[in-house]
């Protein structure tokens, strides 16, 4: 089996990090040779990137500016940690990836959709997930959930509206690539929508082997 790139979207507290454990440890147990990410980090550079993105004290970071820096940790990670381990055939499952970029910077901040296609083009190498999960819940729910386990990071921080942009814009992402994406109830229960995703990714990976056959 050739490696996967299977890709965990959704607004904060959506609950995707949880699920992506949960689901590491079912298909680690199925034999299957696996490995984990995040988005922004990932690596020691995607890390430090990471801690000047999420810090409140980086308010007035410019918005390409911001762009710009998520596109180098994902650059960063793609080339040194992403496509080795789909290269050795390992089925990735990953935390966030460029759709993040494209609800948040696009959808939520307004920049360019066309340029911030260009700059993750350039980041990735073209490299595009072969399933993406998309954790919709809403947006008072998600407030909510990020509130009781901390005081948010920078972005935790952005408004009630800005929230909205990006759940409406992870939908329409969703909607324009139905072949690899699918939207999934992130107000369920944590072991019903983990019931769900193992069954997505099982039919998912199912399918992949018969078309190698």
């Amino acid at each position: 089996m050739s490696g996967k790139l299977i890709v965990f979207e959704g607004i904060d507290g959506a609950g995707k990090s949880t699920q992506l454990s949960m689901l590491y440890q079912y298909l680690q147990q199925r034999g299957y040779n696996l490995m984990t990410t995040r988005e922004p980090g990932g690596t020691p550079v995607g890390e430090e990137v990471r801690s000047i993105l999420l810090n409140p004290l980086h308010g007035d970071l410019q918005h390409r500016a911001e762009a710009f820096l998520y596109a180098a940790a994902r650059s960063q990670l793609v080339y040194q940690v992403i496509k080795p381990a789909l290269r050795e055939g390992k089925i990735v499952l990953c935390d966030r990836f460029v759709d993040s970029t494209m609800a948040y910077q696009g959808y939520g901040r307004g920049i360019s959709r066309n340029f911030l296609q260009q700059i993750n083009d350039l980041a990735t190498g073209g490299l595009q997930a072969d399933l993406v999960l998309v954790f919709d819940l809403p947006v008072e729910e998600s407030f909510k959930r990020v509130n009781k386990r901390s005081t948010g990071d920078r972005l935790e921080q952005e408004t009630h509206s800005f929230f909205q942009r990006v759940r409406e814009g992870y939908l329409e992402i969703a909607r324009q690539q139905c072949h690899n994406h699918l939207v999934m109830d992130a107000s369920l229960s944590v072991e019903e929508l983990q019931r769900q995703v193992r069954t997505v990714v099982d039919n998912f990976i199912d399918g992949k082997l018969r078309e190698s056959d």
